[in-house]
């Protein structure tokens, strides 16, 4: 069964543009199944995939042919897992320069990395990132009639209490199509370990091509294992072994690849906070907890998933939060539109460090996002909304 995607809306809007559509995120993430789903509605489509050596080949080498086969007949032409060809972006520009097609590609986020290729097609692409599940396209496949009051947002605490039995399931297991689908634990845990084993064996030696990836494997666990706290570069050299530079490198490519990402922080005194550690998050939290090989939800660190829940949701969307702290270690867990403080909790409370913020830079409201919902106050001149999870994200 197909689970509509909230991308699908936005492309179709440029589906009568000229551009090349590229839609670009991590393996498995559904590109692909999206994609065929889109081309339903359209007639003379050509759908291939340069994981046929075939195709690749003469794409590679014989364009022109190329072009008499799948190009000339068509209305659409739809090239999967493209990031195969190094200099796609030379051959995609001569056939967008020569013929009346729409192009749509897809790859993994490795095309992001391809200076080479994409430097031909400036003015000529659309990019576009897809991400495993959101929380509410997980919730639209497990259970519709709870997702039609999530999305109105305008249900009590009966329907709250539900909705975070999925939230937790949620920050388990993550939004891999195939690990939301899938019935039973164990087979969502397999499906996780081989998302990662393919990730590490194909992804990144690709890119990196590393003939040993261990200290991969050291970075991607200590990051899990602190995911919302602030990067310190000296202490994961000393656990991976990796030195500065390199470690800088593979965070890089962790980015990339949509695995993970860093949140910078918010300043206006350079002085006075601290502006150059960032704070590190992963974009699945099924696949986090894989890196950890640890799936247990622990009480005593749900704030921690809670965290990058909101910050994972927020990703998925394209918004930029950032962070606030002081060096007398007052903090606020993001800051949105470089204004609105937003604090996640267990439960909600006002803490010292969210008024310490609200007096210095007096917004007009902000966010405090727990498991439960409260009536909205006003301290210090700042309206401050204690919402649920299952309404804020």
């Amino acid at each position: 069964m197909y689970i509509k995607r909230d991308l699908e809306e936005k492309i179709t809007k440029y589906m009568d543009r000229d551009e090349i559509i590229a839609i670009v995120g991590t393996r498995q993430c559904g590109k692909t199944t999206m994609v065929n789903h889109i081309m339903q509605n359209y007639d003379k489509v050509c759908s291939l995939t340069f994981e046929d050596v075939d195709k690749k080949l003469l794409f590679e080498e014989d364009i022109n042919s190329f072009i008499e086969l799948y190009v000339k007949d068509y209305d659409y032409l739809f090239i999967d897992e493209v990031q195969y060809v190094k200099n796609s972006g030379k051959q995609l520009k001569y056939i967008y320069d020569t013929e009346d097609i729409k192009i749509i590609i897809t790859g993994s986020s490795s095309t992001d990395l391809s200076i080479e290729s994409f430097k031909y097609l400036v003015g000529r692409v659309l990019v576009f990132e897809l991400f495993p599940f959101s929380f509410g396209e997980f919730l639209s496949h497990r259970d519709k009639q709870l997702y039609r009051l999530y999305a109105k947002k305008t249900f009590k605490d009966r329907i709250n209490a539900k909705l975070l039995k999925y939230i937790k399931e949620y920050i388990q297991f993550g939004g891999y199509p195939r690990v939301v689908t899938s019935d039973s634990i164990e087979e969502k845990k397999l499906i996780l370990k081989n998302i990662y084993n393919t990730y590490l064996l194909r992804e990144i030696k690709e890119i990196l091509q590393l003939s040993n990836n261990d200290k991969l494997i050291k970075l991607l666990k200590a990051l899990a294992l602190q995911a919302g706290n602030l990067i310190r570069y000296n202490e994961l050299s000393n656990i991976t072994g990796l030195k500065f530079k390199k470690l800088k490198k593979y965070l890089h490519i962790l980015e990339a690849t949509y695995i993970c990402q860093r949140c910078y922080p918010f300043f206006s005194n350079k002085r006075k906070e601290l502006v150059k550690m960032p704070k590190i998050y992963f974009i699945d939290q099924g696949f986090m907890n894989q890196c950890a090989s640890d799936f247990r939800i622990n009480q005593a660190q749900i704030g921690a998933y809670y965290e990058n829940l909101v910050f994972s949701e927020f990703r998925k969307k394209d918004i930029e939060l950032k962070y606030w702290r002081t060096k007398s270690k007052a903090e606020v867990d993001f800051i949105k539109d470089d204004k609105i403080p937003i604090e996640v909790k267990k439960t909600p409370k006002v803490t010292r460090s969210f008024l310490s913020y609200v007096k210095k830079y007096q917004p007009e409201q902000g966010y405090i996002v727990s498991e439960i919902e409260q009536e909205s106050a006003e301290r210090k001149g700042c309206q401050i909304n204690f919402v649920p999870f299952s309404k804020f994200i």
